[in-house]
């Protein structure tokens, strides 16, 4: 709801057709954007394989820009921020620590006799 809420304020200050183009813009370099940022994730994976490493956190720098693509795809401001968050190294790194902090205090430890 939020995010219809602001894409017609939005097009009631540009107008429609520059709200449009806007989201179509954002989609595009959005599109862009995953493919290099996922294409550099490709060759550490690569990297990391050839020198015998399990490449876990480029694994999941993977997922998140796979994830950061979906919602970068989806129209709307509120989404294309949240993706360009994901999707950014910076801010991603961030959030894998936080998401990591969150998975580590949902787990358990199973001891086997």
């Amino acid at each position: 709801m939020a995010e219809l809420a602001l894409l017609i304020k939005v097009g009631t200050i540009i107008g429609t057709m520059n709200t449009i183009a806007m989201v179509i813009l954002t989609a595009v370099a959005g599109a862009y954007l995953v493919r290099m940022e996922g294409l550099a994730v490709w060759y550490r994976i690569q990297q990391n394989i050839a020198e015998g490493i399990f490449p876990a956190e480029e694994l999941l720098d993977g997922l998140m820009i796979f994830i950061a693509g979906a919602v970068l795809l989806t129209p709307g401001f509120i989404t294309d921020a949240m993706g360009f968050l994901i999707l950014f190294p910076p801010t991603r790194i961030l959030i894998k620590r936080i998401l990591k902090r969150w998975i580590e205090g949902r787990m358990t430890t199973i001891h086997i006799d």
